[in-house]
C-alpha cells in the first residue's frame, strides 16, 4: 500500500504545486486588474482544487500512518500496542478511500462539465407530430431544469401553426448543467397516437436534441472581420410578422460557414448577444473536431439524421414507458419523465461513463 500511496502522491504533486501557484496569482493585484486573465486563472484553479485538497488529505494520512506504524513497532506495552494497531487499521481504511477518491478525480474530465448548456431541439421524421413532440421535449427539459433550480432562457424559436416547434435553441443556466444534460444528445423517438390523427393509429416520429456547452468570451475570441451579420424582421408561426423593426439577427461565420440566428428579443442588441453565445458554442464544438470532416462525423454521431432507427431513447405512450437504449433502462413512469424526472436515466448514463473510464485507467 505504501508504494501505491507514494505513486499517487508523486502523480498529483505537480497539480498541488500548480494550485498553490494559481492561488498566489489570483490574489496578485496585477492579475486582478486584468479581468479576462483573472477569470481564466480562477477557472483553472477551480478545476484542480479537488485534486489539490485530496493530495493534502492523503499526504497527512500517510504521515499519520507512518508515525503510527513506528509507534506500533516500538511499543512494548500490550494495551498501547493494541491501540496503535486499531489506529493503523482505521488509517488504512481512510487511505484506501482517499486513494479511490483520487483515482476518480484523476479520470479524464470534460472541462465544460460546470458550464451552462445550449440545447437545440429540431423537428425530424414525422412531420407535424415530430414538431409537437419537440414541444414536449422542450417542456421536459424546462421542468428538469426547474427541479434543479436552474434558469432557462430561450435564444431562438421557430413554431408551427398547430403549436409545435420546428426548432428551438435555449440556454440552461446553472452550475453543472452540462455535466448532467450532455447525455441528452441524440435522436429521441416517440410512439403514440398523434393529436393530428383521427383513426387512432400509433405513429412513430423523431426529434433531434443537440447539447453544447456555453463557451465564454474569454475562452474563445471571434474576430469581427470573420462575421457576416444580417438583420431581418422577426416572424411568428406561418410567417406572420410579429415585429415591425429589423431586430432579428443572423450571423454567418465566414471561415467555417456556420450560421446562427436569433429573433426572440425585440432588441437587436440582445438578439446579437444571444446569437454570439450560440456561435461561440458551435465554433468550440467545431474546433474540437480539429478538421471539418471530423466535425461533421462528430455532429452526425451526436445528433444523427433524424431517421427513426437512430435513437437514444424511446417514449412509448400506449405502454406508458420510456427506454434508454444506451443503458437498457426502462421506466414505466412516462408521465413523470415527461414532467422532468430524468435523474434515473442521467445517473445511469453517468455511472456507465465513469465505469468505462475507470476500466481504461
Amino acid at each position: 500500500m505504501e508504494e501505491l500511496i507514494n505513486e499517487m502522491l508523486e502523480k498529483t504533486k505537480k497539480t498541488k504545486e500548480r494550485y498553490e501557484e494559481l492561488t498566489a496569482l489570483v490574489s496578485d493585484p496585477k492579475v486582478i486588474s486584468n479581468n479576462k486573465e483573472w477569470q481564466k486563472l480562477a477557472k483553472e484553479r477551480s478545476k484542480i482544487e479537488d485534486v489539490a485538497n485530496a493530495y493534502d488529505r492523503l499526504a497527512k494520512l500517510n504521515k499519520d500512518y507512518l508515525q503510527c506504524k513506528d509507534d506500533y513497532a516500538n511499543e512494548k506495552e500490550h494495551e498501547m500496542k493494541q491501540m496503535f494497531f486499531e489506529e493503523l487499521e482505521r488509517l488504512k481504511n481512510e487511505i484506501e478511500r482517499e486513494l479511490e477518491n483520487l483515482k476518480e478525480l484523476l479520470l479524464p474530465k470534460d472541462e465544460n462539465d460546470d458550464n451552462n448548456v445550449i440545447i437545440e431541439i429540431r423537428q425530424a421524421a414525422g412531420g407535424e407530430e415530430s414538431a409537437l413532440f419537440c414541444y414536449v421535449l422542450y417542456r421536459m427539459y424546462n421542468m428538469y431544469a426547474d427541479s434543479k433550480r436552474w434558469k432557462v432562457e430561450v435564444l431562438d424559436l421557430n413554431e408551427t401553426e398547430l403549436g409545435g416547434i420546428k426548432e428551438i435553441t435555449f440556454m440552461v443556466k446553472g452550475k453543472g448543467a452540462y455535466s448532467k444534460l450532455k447525455y441528452e444528445s441524440g435522436v429521441h423517438r416517440v410512439q403514440r397516437v398523434p393529436e393530428t390523427e383521427s383513426q387512432g393509429r400509433i405513429h412513430t416520429s423523431t426529434s433531434t436534441v443537440a447539447v453544447l456547452p456555453e463557451i465564454e468570451e474569454v475562452e474563445l475570441e471571434i474576430d469581427d472581420k470573420d462575421l457576416k451579420i444580417d438583420t431581418y424582421r422577426s416572424s411568428g408561426a406561418g410567417g406572420q410578422h410579429v415585429n415591425k423593426t429589423e431586430s432579428a439577427i443572423r450571423i454567418t461565420h465566414l471561415p467555417t460557414g456556420i450560421v446562427v440566428a436569433c429573433q426572440d428579443e425585440r432588441s437587436q442588441m440582445k438578439n446579437r448577444e444571444k446569437a454570439m453565445a450560440i456561435l461561440r458554442s458551435k465554433l468550440y464544438d467545431y474546433y474540437q473536431g480539429q478538421i471539418e470532416s471530423e466535425y461533421k462525423k462528430e455532429r452526425k454521431t451526436q445528433v444523427g439524421t433524424g431517421d427513426r432507427s437512430e435513437r437514444v431513447r424511446t417514449y412509448n405512450y400506449p405502454q406508458g414507458r420510456v427506454t434508454d437504449h444506451r443503458v437498457n433502462l426502462t421506466s414505466y413512469n412516462l408521465e413523470g419523465v415527461l414532467n422532468g424526472d430524468l435523474d434515473q436515466f442521467i445517473d445511469a448514463l453517468t455511472i456507465k461513463d465513469r465505469a468505462e473510464k475507470l476500466a481504461k485507467a
